[in-house]
């Protein structure tokens, strides 16, 4: 059986590229997919990403991978510092999971400091750019290895 990562990304991140590029960059939600599937590829691994801007459908996928999911590697955006709801259904899900975050969140607004995700994280990449991604998906790759 092949194992399956999922890769969820919150609100505002079907923008990626476009929506304040000096500090999310200039490359696409589907340049991140690309390079986390010649990764996992790489390592006999699948790749599920997915986009939401909708916390319910977040919650949904999450329920989903508990049953087709070796892995999660989510990036909740700005659900990271409101969602309970996420928090909760993560804690549902027994593989690792690795929180990302394009920018150094800590040296942005206060709010941004907590995160609700980061209590179940396995792993926390933040400030790497887009870069963050591919990191997590390489530590992914170890945790399940």
């Amino acid at each position: 059986m092949t194992l399956t990562i999922h890769i969820l990304n919150g609100p505002n991140l079907n923008l990626l590229g476009k929506r304040q590029p000096e500090i999310y960059g200039h490359d696409t939600l589907d340049d991140v997919a690309a390079q986390c599937a010649g990764i996992a590829q790489a390592a006999g691994i699948e790749t599920v990403m997915r986009q939401s801007n909708w916390e319910g459908q977040i919650v949904d996928w999450i329920h989903e991978a508990r049953e087709t999911a070796a892995g999660i590697i989510i990036n909740p955006a700005a659900l990271t510092h409101t969602s309970v709801a996420v928090l909760d259904a993560l804690n549902t899900f027994e593989g690792p999971v690795i929180e990302v975050h394009i920018s150094q969140v800590h040296k942005r607004e206060a709010f941004r400091h907590h995160s609700y995700v980061s209590h179940r994280a396995d792993a926390v990449m933040a400030g790497f750019g887009i870069h963050g991604y591919a990191l997590a998906m390489r530590h992914m790759v170890h945790l399940l290895a």
